[in-house]
Formats: C-alpha cells, sequence, structure tokens
C-alpha cells in the first residue's frame, strides 16, 4: 500500500512538474526517467533469464503426477483469464477510451539534459530460448552447480528489484507523467487511468465470481461458502501485495474449505509462484488500453493477442514476490511482442503498480478454487486406483 502511495505522488509530483515549473526542472525529471527507462531495459532480459530458468528448473524437484496436474490447472486458468480480459477489454476499451491523445515523451519539445544508452546483454527472445534450454537441462541432467548459477542470478535480479529499482518508480512515473503534462496530454492519460483501473478490477472479480460457481457445481458445495471462506486471504492479499507473502493464509483458508492437508502443503504454494491470472487479467486489459492510447500502436485480433496471452502464463513462472514482480517479467514480451517504447512501458507499469494489490489477491483467491480441482482430482484417482 505505502508503494501505491508512492507512485499517486510521483503522478501528481510529475503532472505538477510538467504544467507549472520551469522547463529546466521539466527536462532534469526527463532526465531521470531516461537513466531508469535504460536501466530498466537492460535487466529486463536478464529477469525472463534467471526468473524462468530458476523456476523451470525448481518445478522438478517436487515431480510426479501431482505436480504436472497442478501447472496444468494453473496454466489452464491463467490462460483462460487472460483470453476473457481480451475478449471484455477489446470490446469496451474502444468505447470508452478516446483513440489516441498521447503523443510518445521522446516526441516532446523538451529533451533529457543527456542520453545515455545501455544495451542489454541480448534481446528478449534470445534470453527466452535460454531460459528454457538452462531450466530443461537441469531438470532432466540434475546439474547441481548451474541450478545455483540460475538461482543464485534470480536473487541478485530480485535484489535488484525490490532494492533499487521498484523504490525508483515513483521517480520514473514522475519523469513519464512531467512529459505528459509538458506536451498537455496529461488530463487524458489520468481519465483513462480512472476507466482501466475500474475495468481490470471489475474483471477480476467477475472472474473469481465465474470460477467459485464453477469450482461450486463440480463440488457440490456452495460457491458463495466458498468465497466467503477465501475472503480472509483475500484482504491479506490486498495488503501483502504479495502472493507469497500471503501463503499462510491462503493456505489456512484453503484447508477450511475441504482441501486435504497433503494437498494444500503442495499446491497452494506452488499456485503463489505460477498462477497469476488477476495479474494476467490487469496486463492483458492495461496493455490494449495503452495501445488505444498511443498513435503507432493498434490493437491486435484475438489470434495476433494469444500468442501474447500465452507467453505470460510461462514469463511469470516464478515472479518475483515483490509488489509489480509480474509487470517487471512481462517488459519482455510487451516490447518485444507489442512493440511497447518507452512510454507505452511506463504507463503500463503505473496503470499495473496501480491495482497491483487487488491482482494479487485475485490471484491467491483463485489458488483456493484451483486447491479444490488438485484435491477432488487426486482423490478421483485415488478411488479408482482403489476400485
Amino acid at each position: 500500500m505505502k508503494l501505491i502511495l508512492r507512485l499517486l505522488a510521483g503522478i501528481l509530483a510529475g503532472l505538477l512538474i510538467g504544467l507549472y515549473a520551469p522547463d529546466a526542472l521539466v527536462r532534469l525529471m526527463l532526465t531521470v526517467k531516461m537513466a531508469l527507462g535504460q536501466l530498466i531495459g537492460f535487466v529486463i532480459p536478464l529477469i525472463i533469464l534467471f526468473f524462468i530458468a530458476s523456476g523451470i528448473a525448481n518445478l522438478q524437484a517436487n515431480g510426479g503426477k501431482l505436480l504436472g496436474r497442478t501447472v496444468s490447472i494453473a496454466y489452464g486458468s491463467t490462460l483462460t483469464a487472460g483470453i476473457l480480459a481480451y475478449l471484455v477489454a477489446s470490446s469496451l476499451v474502444p468505447m470508452l477510451v478516446e483513440s489516441r491523445p498521447l503523443q510518445e515523451v521522446a516526441g516532446s519539445s523538451l529533451t533529457p539534459f543527456v542520453v545515455i544508452e545501455v544495451p542489454a546483454l541480448f534481446g528478449v527472445m534470445s534470453a527466452l530460448a535460454a531460459a528454457f534450454i538452462f531450466g530443461l537441462g537441469i531438470s532432466v541432467t540434475g546439474a547441481s552447480s548451474l541450478k545455483k548459477v540460475v538461482d543464485e542470478g534470480k536473487g541478485i535480479i530480485d535484489a535488484l528489484l525490490a532494492k533499487v529499482i521498484i523504490p525508483m518508480l515513483p521517480f520514473y512515473i514522475a519523469g513519464v507523467f512531467a512529459g505528459f503534462g509538458a506536451d498537455g496530454s496529461v488530463f487524458e492519460t489520468l481519465k483513462t487511468f480512472g476507466v482501466v483501473l475500474v475495468m481490470a478490477i471489475l474483471m477480476h472479480w467477475l472472474y473469481i465470481s465465474v470460477l467459485y460457481i464453477v469450482t461450486g457445481l463440480r463440488s457440490g458445495r456452495s460457491p458463495w461458502a466458498l468465497i466467503r471462506t477465501m475472503l480472509p486471504a483475500y484482504v491479506t492479499a490486498l495488503g501483502t501485495m504479495s502472493s507469497a507473502a500471503t501463503i499462510p493464509v491462503t493456505l489456512r483458508q484453503a484447508k477450511a474449505n475441504g482441501v486435504t492437508p497433503e494437498v494444500a502443503n503442495f499446491s497452494i504454494p506452488l499456485f503463489a509462484s505460477i498462477h497469476l491470472a488477476g495479474s494476467t487479467i490487469t496486463l492483458t486489459t492495461c496493455s490494449i488500453a495503452v495501445m488505444q492510447m498511443m498513435p503507432d500502436l493498434a490493437i491486435p485480433g484475438l489470434l495476433e493477442m494469444l500468442p501474447f496471452i500465452m507467453m505470460l502464463g510461462v514469463v511469470m513462472i516464478a515472479a518475483p514476490g515483490a509488489p509489480g514482480g509480474a509487470v517487471m517479467a512481462a517488459l519482455g514480451l510487451l516490447t518485444a511482442m507489442l512493440g511497447f517504447g518507452e512510454a507505452a512501458v511506463a504507463l503500463m507499469i503505473a496503470l499495473y503498480m496501480a491495482q497491483d494489490s487487488f491482482g494479487t489477491a485475485c490471484n491467491i483467491t483463485c489458488d483456493g478454487a484451483l486447491s479444490i480441482w488438485v484435491d477432488k482430482a487426486e482423490a478421483a484417482e485415488v478411488a479408482q486406483a482403489k476400485a
């Protein structure tokens, strides 16, 4: 919650600087934004490489049919959430968001004092391919030394995100909005923010409701009773903004919903790392809104957007537990697959971080429903084996 307040303060400060401050101060903010943007761009491939490789390598440690079933259910839910979000957002956003009011900040008459280019060590797709090769290779060969490298690399990047990049985001966002204020597009941006955030949160609640209705019908129990039991986890996630930090409460409430302890102890921590339905809803919705706002981007059709949604479910495997981890992990896809530029990326970060607690709450509440699915499937398999 403190991060959200700092981001809001950054937006307000950037707005005031862009509208009323001398050009020199606006240029200073643009310089800060440029430097942080270069750092983020440099780190994106490293996030993809270390987090995905480490996530895939560590999944193998749990082994067996239960792992395969849990991962399949999590990915299916994430994919379904992303597709539904696309269908709703692509229909409503063009009606609710004014078409293309923004220009890239780089196009403003004001420029940073200095321009520093920090090219990434390798491209996003190269990082993704390497992550799969090394992650699967470690799982198959049990290469402990290489596993230690990717795990420690993940730890270093995680610390960089938690200690440097995410705390600096308010200054980055302030620079972006200073640019928008200077070129006169800031008020349209704020209007769009409100529309998109409300839409994303409503879709979170819709997906939770649909998932629990289906779960209730499948398990023969009241969907509303199941949701009511999970409310403490939802509220806790609103405060922590972290699926990992909410695991103890999620675990307790899943067991209260009748999930056997053995299945809950396995599935809930795993879902916290690999199931991000709420985050996918937000990223899909916000990306469509940003494409509607930007002059050089167009909203793609479902078949064009589907690869992006499918990859979201992969790149967010073991996304950092710190607030904003999912959007940081997804930045590579936004730039490589959707063609987002610096201003579009900045808007995505601001939009996502503003609702991060709600997206996290959706993630972990849905984890409770999916754990019931895993438990029911395990019980059916045991019964079939005994028969």
